[in-house]
């Protein structure tokens, strides 16, 4: 990012760029061509434009004022990061850009995009809202922040690798083979695949484009024969890799993607795209060259979601050496805590350095979020040496954090008081530790989605007039994305239904603002269970793959249920068994103390 300039300096720069295109605004999300959340840095164009640094966002510079765009995750980070006399901030989902665009445009008025950021989906509802105000969506083929952004990195180059069998599970033939057949059964000749994930899921290849996710970014295109047209940088291919995709795949230059939409085309082949994961240039591309074009999900998203046996055998000892990793950690802090000279950024570091000595470590999966007292109350928090805070005692420090081994991703977040808690402080966190448990007992017909089972983990909250704005489950790939799709848990409608394999988060929790933080997240697992006697449908519950004590010190017993205390015993009880044997005697001794059965209330 450029930091020769400050906010109001590019703003004014992207705003004379404007006039120059003779353009009345500009639409800059947080966004690159693959419309996914990791981005690279030369993509990072809204975080350059406003100092906005979260993994969602859109910005909307028009002549006169400006206004940005964020979901709950950051409606507190936003305010810290981005001038509010310049960039107007917005919670998303209560006042979407539409209606501020609605207010703002003028007839006759020219908002530019550039096609290559935005989704079809996405490109639709705004060229509503331009003409309902007489005004008009452009799309610009050169993006204005690229052109004043003058020391904007270059595109990632990093080497493309094997990703073993012994971890994959399938052979990337098998893949392309069940891949093709969807497409038959479909009516699609061909599938335009953009998301980054599904292209090293489909090959069974790696990377590392993007910061703490093994993605090589690239494009392609799966044909209805299994066979795959491949648009990736030659220079990240070496001789290993290319031999190890093996026949089927034939590799191409990204900038052939654009002629290889065109032969689609001329041929007249139905052509199947994602319409909220695909830039809208690919889907205009094709248009113009008279494919025929379904709107359809990724073919590759359900099949990745369902991790096969070989990934869930990886997921689970990846778990445990994480669970080892966690545990040294936290028995570190137990013990260095009282002394007054931690503080969040020095932490994160030694929990990095934990995870870092297991085997097969590759990376994080995410930055590490190292919150103390009201830090921890800002959802994606990020430290550092401007905003690092002392753990001192009386506050609570959430830690949210994650690894990437070659046999899985992982993702864990655990509060912990630093001295005696609140009463107050106990009781919200017993709530939210109660809506933890019953997603994770929780027994459900096939065919159930994420959001019908949303409400188990947020209603003790809800009972106390409590909430809080953020989803409370997304789905984990298999030494891929952290975040990943289609499966999740959230208010927001999603109709994909649960299916065994499927690797989700837990993670309900409650925000003071200015005060604390609380979040138990743990990594769970769909499978089958038993219909009892009597039963008339098959059931699917979920298995806690995440092995890390929860702080019973912030638990109040009295708010339990008997059968809620069984499940955090049963779940400490194990924690020990299987934890205790990876550490060392200093840390099992911690171990041993801090999972203890704890009292039922009289």
């Amino acid at each position: 990012m450029a930091g020769r300039m400050d906010v109001a300096e590019r703003l004014a720069v992207v705003r004379t760029e404007l006039a120059r295109l003779g353009l009345a605004g500009f639409l800059v999300p947080r966004a690159d061509e693959h419309q996914g959340e990791y981005v690279p840095p030369h993509a990072q164009r809204l975080a350059w434009l406003t100092g906005f640094t979260g993994s969602a966002g859109l910005a909307i510079v028009l002549t006169d004022c400006a206004g940005i765009w964020v979901d709950g995750r950051y409606t507190l980070q936003v305010r810290d990061q981005t001038p509010a006399e310049l960039f107007e901030p917005h919670h998303i989902t209560d006042s979407p850009p539409a209606d501020w665009l609605r207010k703002h445009l003028q007839p006759g008025d020219r908002l530019g995009y550039d096609p290559w950021l935005h989704t079809v989906e996405g490109v639709e509802r705004l060229a509503a809202v331009c003409q309902r105000a007489g005004a008009a969506l452009v799309p610009c083929s050169e993006n204005p922040v690229d052109h004043v952004w003058v020391d904007q990195p270059p595109p990632p180059r990093a080497a493309v690798v094997p990703h073993d069998l012994r971890y994959a599970g399938r052979p990337s033939a098998d893949k392309r083979k069940e891949i093709a057949e969807a497409l038959e059964a479909g009516g699609a000749d061909a599938a335009v695949l953009t998301a980054p994930d599904s292209i090293a899921w489909l090959l069974n290849v790696r990377g590392a484009d993007v910061e703490h996710t093994p993605l090589p970014l690239s494009f392609a295109v799966v044909h209805r024969d299994a066979t795959v047209d491949w648009f990736v940088d030659p220079g990240k291919v070496g001789p290993a890799a290319r031999a190890y995709v093996g026949e089927g795949v034939r590799m191409a230059l990204p900038a052939a993607l654009g002629p290889g939409l065109d032969a689609l085309g001329s041929a007249r082949r139905v052509v199947q795209i994602e319409p909220g994961g695909t830039a809208a240039w690919i889907f205009q591309r094709l248009e113009a060259a008279s494919a025929r074009v379904v709107r359809a999900t990724d073919p590759c998203a359900l099949a990745k979601a369902v991790k096969n046996p070989t990934e869930l055998a990886g997921s689970r000892a990846a778990h445990e050496r994480d669970g080892a990793a966690v545990c040294r950690f936290l028995a570190w802090l137990a013990r260095e805590a009282p002394s007054g000279r931690l503080t969040e950024v020095r932490v994160a570091e030694r929990l990095d350095r934990c995870r870092a000595e297991e085997e097969g470590f590759r990376d994080l999966s995410f930055p590490t979020i190292s919150g103390a007292g009201p830090n921890g109350a800002i959802v994606h928090y990020r430290a550092s040496a401007k905003t690092d805070r002392p753990l001192t005692t009386g506050l609570l420090y959430l830690v949210d954090s994650g690894g990437q081994y070659l046999d899985g991703t992982t993702d864990v977040t655990r509060t912990v008081a630093l001295g005696p808690p609140t009463a107050e402080q106990r009781e919200r966190f017993t709530r939210v530790l109660r809506g933890h448990i019953a997603l994770a007992t929780a027994r459900f017909p096939v065919g159930t989605t994420g959001s019908q089972l949303d409400v188990l983990a947020r209603h003790p909250l809800w009972e106390a007039g409590l909430d809080y704005d953020h989803g409370t489950g997304h789905g984990v790939g298999s030494y891929l994305s952290v975040h990943e799709g289609p499966q999740r848990i959230s208010k927001v409608g999603n109709s994909v239904a649960l299916k065994p394999g499927m690797i989700l988060s837990n993670e309900p929790g409650y925000y003071k603002t200015g005060s604390y933080g609380i979040r138990i997240e743990s990594l769970v697992v769909v499978t089958a269970v038993p219909t009892p006697p009597g039963g008339e449908v098959s059931l699917l519950g979920f298995e806690t793959l995440t092995l890390v004590p929860i702080d019973l010190t912030l638990v109040d017993p009295a708010r339990l249920r008997l059968d809620e205390i069984a499940w955090l015993d049963a779940y400490h009880a194990r924690v020990r068994r299987v934890i205790g044997a990876r550490v060392d005697d200093q840390t099992r001794a911690w171990l041993e103390a801090t999972t203890q059965p704890i009292a039922a209330p009289a």
